[in-house]
């Protein structure tokens, strides 16, 4: 099992790694909207969060070793599932191949936060 670490993705806020790597699949830790670069939330709405955790996703991937195009499978967490037509037009932009999904609202995301991904990918 390997771990993966990249500054072009948050850092974790707790004990747990940003992803892992083991039997030929990455596992990436729930991403947040934090701007790597300032260490913030820059975004307030929904789109503009989501379109931050994906960046965020993918770089953790390709810091992996692997890409977007290799999701095999996402959860998704929303904090109102009322965004999620929203969530779900960013989202589409970044997720072209169309993983299996789990997309759930939750009563509270870290930072308070408005969405958060995980990702199951392929080497």
């Amino acid at each position: 099992m390997k771990t993966v670490s990249t500054d072009k993705a948050p850092a974790a806020i707790g004990p747990y790694s940003q992803a892992k790597i083991t039997g030929g699949l990455v596992f990436t830790s729930g991403q947040i909207p934090v701007n790597p670069q300032t260490g913030i939330i820059e975004a307030t709405n929904i789109k503009g969060q989501t379109e931050q955790v994906c960046k965020n996703v993918k770089a953790l991937l390709e810091a992996a070793g692997s890409s977007l195009d290799k999701v095999v499978k996402t959860v998704c967490f929303l904090a109102d599932i009322a965004d999620f037509a929203d969530f779900n037009e960013v989202y589409s932009e970044y997720f072209t191949s169309c993983p299996a999904r789990s997309c759930v609202a939750v009563k509270d995301i870290p930072k308070g936060c408005l969405v958060e991904i995980e990702t199951i990918a392929e080497l």
